[in-house]
């Protein structure tokens, strides 16, 4: 392979947001979905994406601090952590792992606000009442240590109506404190949630009491969809967080300037035809992201843009059909970037893309400027090339 283009000159930028200060309405409020460290012996564990290991297998492999550092990196460059979701593999690694990645964050000394992903996975049979049971433990799990909770969809709900889909989460919302996020989650990344919110239900959902239910992350990778929801949501003052990895660029920029600002918890967050973000991909790009979401608060947003597409494009090779597989890419570049020192998956799901994938999110990476050391992304990529890594 070629030597990658060069990303765009950082200097000028930087110094650009130096100048001037930042309007605090224009601040997206943007959390990174991160991944999970496994120790370097997991190489050796027979497992594999047909034949998953258990969960309880699964967690005596997690390498706890480096998986902490992770979060600690995002941290500082100003994202908020979104813990517990599927980028942390989070159906593979089970409930007892996931409040553990919940206790972690509590612990961890953050400056940025985080949330988590609440489910059912401890729930021993498919009852509604059992359900909500779950799903109330992990809210107030949660909170109790200084997140806000995800409302993460329920595959058991799929086929079940719109009345029981609604019953469900008011049955949840009455129970618990805000705010929470309600998570839509397409059936590109889980085909098992094929006709997810029925008729009206995503809608009447977020009408239950929008004082608690504060948000929604779409994941979709429908863009025109996704504004056309927001702009609806925008009427009870309610935010859009995005999930769509693909088209994050020009939503999150959105049109125009904020509007207003609107309660976000503890947080005064600005409200405008934009969204918000929680997003998979935000690790991977943090080092450009993170210097665009600066300028773009100050008022740049062609300069936004200039550093935001292509991430974009890295986005959308990462996210490439089977759309599920998109942690191979988000692990490989951490390790590339020098924030881990192996690329491994939880059931070594790294190993179900091919090569070519790889190659080309690592020029896109260049392209993108994602490196604060290229030298040792350069060095890690040949020994990987060689089969030496």
């Amino acid at each position: 392979m070629g030597a990658p283009a060069a990303a765009v000159d950082r200097a000028p930028l930087e110094a650009l947001v130096g100048q001037t200060d930042a309007d605090s309405r224009e601040r997206r409020l943007c959390f990174a979905a991160c991944h999970v460290v496994l120790k370097p012996g997991y190489s050796s564990v027979n497992h594999s994406a047909r034949q998953p290991g258990r969960a309880e297998e699964v967690a005596e492999w997690v390498d706890w601090e480096a998986t902490g550092v992770v979060r600690k990196k995002l941290d500082a460059l100003g994202f908020g952590i979104a813990e517990a979701m599927d980028t942390a593999q989070r159906f593979e690694l089970g409930w007892a792992s996931a409040r553990r990645l919940i206790e972690l964050c509590g612990t961890l000394p953050l400056a940025q606000p985080w949330v988590a992903g609440a489910g059912s996975d401890q729930a021993s049979c498919n009852s509604l009442p059992e359900l909500v049971d779950a799903v109330v433990e992990q809210v107030q799990t949660i909170q109790s240590h200084g997140g806000s909770a995800v409302l993460l969809p329920q595959v058991w709900l799929v086929g079940r109506g719109e009345e029981t889909t609604v019953d469900f989460y008011r049955s949840v919302v009455e129970q618990v404190d805000g705010p929470l996020i309600v998570h839509w989650l397409g059936e590109m990344f889980a085909p098992q949630l094929a006709g997810y919110f029925p008729g009206a239900s995503f809608r009447r959902v977020l009408e239950l009491d929008p004082e608690k239910v504060r948000g929604a992350k779409i994941s979709l990778l429908d863009a025109e969809r996704e504004v056309a929801i927001r702009r609806e949501m925008a009427s009870r003052d309610q935010l859009l967080f995005t999930g769509d990895d693909w088209n994050f660029p020009e939503l999150i920029g959105g049109e125009g300037t904020a509007e207003r600002t609107v309660p976000f918890g503890r947080l005064v967050v600005g409200m405008g035809d934009f969204s918000h973000a929680l997003l998979g991909v935000l690790g991977p790009v943090a080092r450009p992201a993170s210097l665009a979401l600066e300028l773009l608060a100050r008022g740049h947003a062609g300069d936004f843009r200039r550093l935001m597409n292509p991430c974009a494009e890295l986005g959308r090779r990462m996210f490439e059909e089977p759309t599920s597989l998109y942690k191979c890419g988000v692990a490989f570049l951490s390790w590339l970037s020098g924030a881990q020192e192996n690329a491994q998956l939880v059931n070594h799901l790294e190993l179900e893309r091919p090569p070519e994938h790889y190659e080309a999110l690592y020029r896109l990476a260049c392209e993108a400027g994602t490196f604060s050391d290229a030298e040792l992304a350069a060095d890690r990529y040949e020994r990987w090339e060689q089969g030496n890594a």
